[in-house]
């Protein structure tokens, strides 16, 4: 059985943190649930849940890769790396964080592919050089990759105490003499970008919407990734290998009069700025009192 994590005092405070539900545009007053939220080591009872979180991460492109085998290597450490969870140890995470070293996998299938996914995407991407050069080495240094994403519900503010907990537990690691002394971070996250809804295109034309000049612009699903994206070494986002069905951008409208293309991005962070990074971060989704 995983045990329970201690969150010290001041690492987390989730006063106005609770989860939304969701609602009308009224003007209404917006009800409220109190949720406890509650951290653990990653352990085999959070297979499935970390299989729908890692294809929520990996979005379309999520079939290109062993995702069962990923959360298998997630497990096999289960003392690095945290869940989040909210009714007890037995129910699903989420929200997750772990890391994996690159260099230790890289003859697992899994991670060849991975290798081989980001070393595509960097080499495409001028501003990821950096990251296409470290990849086109062999072997590879010991780079992190950092693997996390959470249910679109769940507040920012369970981020921190997850970082925090990485570091304590890389560290204990290496004291074990545990081969996680990495050279570098590499973040996958998701962005997206606003596009114009097929539904207006297709509205009588004193409906349509106006177009908006200039380049579009790029926005994060988590707002951590722009603080950390501050502290990279270099960091570039692209687009996925496979594309969502014609329409697919319309079925998130919900909450915007815009429909959105999502698309990947990679932040490279050497291992000497990450404890600036997390305390970033930690400044940056602290709530105001």
């Amino acid at each position: 059985m995983g045990k329970r994590k201690q969150v010290k005092d001041g690492d987390v405070d989730m006063d106005g943190a609770n989860p939304p539900v969701e609602g009308d545009d009224s003007d209404e007053e917006m009800e409220i649930v109190d949720v406890d939220f509650e951290w653990f080591d990653p352990q085999p009872v959070d297979f499935h849940g970390l299989k729908t979180l890692l294809r929520q991460l990996f979005d379309v492109d999520a079939d290109l890769f062993g995702i069962s085998e990923l959360a298998d290597l997630i497990l096999a450490q289960p003392l690095l790396g945290s869940t989040v969870k909210v009714d007890g140890n037995e129910s699903d995470p989420y929200a997750f964080l772990t890391v994996l070293n690159l260099q230790e996998h890289m003859d697992k299938p899994v991670i060849k592919d991975l290798i081989s996914y980001f070393q595509k995407k960097a080499s495409s991407t001028p501003s990821l050089a950096p990251l296409s050069q470290l990849l086109s080495q062999s072997p590879i240094p010991p780079i992190g990759l950092l693997l996390t994403e959470r249910l679109i519900n769940m507040p920012a503010e369970v981020v921190p105490p997850m970082y925090t907990m990485l570091q304590e537990e890389i560290a204990w690691a290496l004291e074990d003499k545990e081969p996680y002394n990495f050279s570098h971070y590499l973040i996958l996250s998701k962005i997206y970008e606003e596009v114009e809804s097929k539904l207006d295109m297709e509205a009588p034309p004193q409906k349509k919407k106006k177009k908006s000049g200039g380049t579009q612009e790029r926005f994060y699903f988590h707002p951590e990734d722009e603080v950390l994206e501050r502290h990279a070494l270099c960091s570039g986002s692209f687009e996925h290998t496979h594309q969502h069905d014609e329409g697919h951008s319309d079925s998130k409208r919900a909450f915007q009069e815009m429909g959105i293309k999502t698309g990947g991005n990679l932040m490279l962070l050497e291992a000497k700025n990450f404890e600036s990074a997390v305390k970033a971060v930690t400044d940056y989704v602290k709530p105001s009192v």
